[in-house]
């Protein structure tokens, strides 16, 4: 199996630190609001990473955080009159009912930045004491960049060439000795939530909580650290100079990266009116369409949303789909139990194996998914009224396990009938009446997750399939 290592810039075989377990951190959203697309892409890919590495036998140790506190997170706060703590919580609830519409797992552990600070000041403490950081007179502590010694090895960045455009800054007024330095510990503002600390009342930099988490449930060295192209620089490479500086060894042995997500050929922006949240796309698809299109390219390339590659990446699936219910339709219905498997059991090994070719070729979905329809096509020309019901399973399962390994569900929900659904609004419609609004998004989350919209009308609340 290889992967692309950001580090080396080259395909590298995958060896584990630890025969049979991965040890694998993605880098998570922070939760201000609902997650956008663009959030959404990492979640799905590297999902399928730690799926692949599952079917392969793994046992996959998968984290990934939440950071609950940050400068969005509190200015979202004092919009509202409320506090960090309810906003985080809040948006990470909305984070888990949008990863689940995306049939992302859970990770093995998604720790939350706001309870791991102590550990978070134990690494800056090692890092004053090993002299990679020192405070400023407001309390404020820097990670001192130009002493280690490997800066710039993962963005292949150059510290002259960083330096060069930013020579005439003064930066003393700030507490800095070089213009370089990034904060691993900030004091507090007025209205803001703060920790204590040897160095002042405040709060830690964001690069520092990634490598605490990162070592604390996986451990000095890992497998796999995997995240957005745009965390390269200067998250991920901030993240290694902290983290090989604290502990002595290498922090990451393999490091993953997607492209960028752009809307309509553009970068997208609010102030471009292209900005989609994965619920605002909940309205319109079948999450499980937004998933499919995210898996058909290969997650290293720059990927293009819009309206006409979404319809084509919906076609796509219910290709796959019908395909999956008609086999159904043919088992539940055989009239032979049993009939010659030798030529079918060629042909899906055959298609197996070209999945797994793929997938081992630094998990490349696009040519995944090829094969998955090649697959389709065969079962349309070979099985019939006449193929026996052994046959027909053998189908079945693999058809269900080749869509699974990249989180695809090929089996369709059953439909609700219409008086279930008229009840559910009813019901709805109650809770609202008596302000209980979060049972009343739980009963539209429900039923957009089994393909009905809600549409509010003159006539009252109507309803659509999607």
């Amino acid at each position: 199996m290889k992967i692309y290592n950001t580090l080396s810039r080259t395909k590298e075989e995958f060896k584990p630190i630890e025969d049979g377990v991965v040890s694998m951190y993605v880098c998570g959203p922070t939760v201000y609001n609902y997650i956008h697309i663009g959030n959404a892409r990492p979640m799905i890919v590297f999902d399928t990473v730690r799926r692949y590495l599952e079917y392969k036998g793994f046992i996959v140790n998968y984290v990934s955080n939440f950071t609950d506190v940050d400068d969005k997170i509190i200015k979202k706060a004092n919009e509202e009159g409320t506090t960090s703590d309810v906003i985080s919580k809040r948006y990470i609830e909305e984070c888990k009912k949008d990863m689940e519409g995306l049939n992302v797992l859970p990770a093995t552990v998604h720790p939350l930045a706001t309870e791991e600070i102590p550990e978070m000041v134990e690494m800056i403490n090692t890092l004053m004491k090993k002299d990679f950081a020192y405070r400023a007179e407001d309390g404020t502590v820097y990670f001192r960049t130009r002493k280690f010694e490997d800066y710039g090895k993962l963005s292949h960045k150059n510290l002259d060439d960083l330096e060069a455009g930013h020579r005439d800054i003064d930066v003393t007024g700030d507490g800095k000795e070089d213009y370089l330095d990034f904060v691993l510990w900030k004091p507090k503002k007025e209205g803001e939530p703060y920790w204590e600390s040897p160095w002042s009342e405040g709060r830690p930099g964001w690069h520092i909580e990634c490598s605490v988490m990162s070592k604390k449930y996986l451990g000095e060295n890992i497998d796999i650290h995997a995240g957005g192209e745009d965390l390269i620089f200067p998250h991920h490479e901030n993240e290694i100079a902290q983290s090989e500086s604290a502990n002595g060894v290498a922090f990451a042995n393999y490091w993953m990266h997607n492209g960028f997500l752009n809307i309509d050929n553009r970068k997208m922006s609010k102030s471009l009116g292209n900005f989609f949240t994965v619920r605002d796309i909940s309205e319109k698809y079948d999450l499980q369409v937004l998933r499919f299109f995210m898996l058909s390219a290969h997650y290293r390339n720059p990927l293009n949303f819009s309206d006409v590659l979404m319809e084509s990446a919906k076609a796509g699936l219910e290709r796959i789909t019908n395909a999956y219910d008609n086999l159904m339709y043919l088992f539940e219905n055989a009239t032979n139990d049993v009939t010659s498997d030798e030529e079918a059991k060629e042909a899906i090994n055959s298609y197996v194996k070209k999945f797994e070719d793929a997938m081992e070729d630094d998990f490349n979905t696009a040519d995944a998914i090829s094969t998955i329809f090649e697959f389709v096509r065969h079962i349309n020309q070979d099985v019939n009224e006449d193929t026996g019901a052994n046959v027909l399973k053998l189908y079945i399962e693999k058809l269900s396990m080749l869509c699974g390994i990249l989180g695809i569900i090929v089996e369709k929900e059953e439909k609700l009938l219409d008086e279930e659904i008229e009840r559910m609004i009813d019901e709805r419609q109650k809770a609202r009446k008596n302000k209980d609004f979060k049972k009343a998004d739980e009963i539209r989350d429900e039923l957009l997750r089994k393909g009905i919209q809600l549409l509010d009308t003159r006539e009252g609340v109507k309803y659509k399939w999607l």
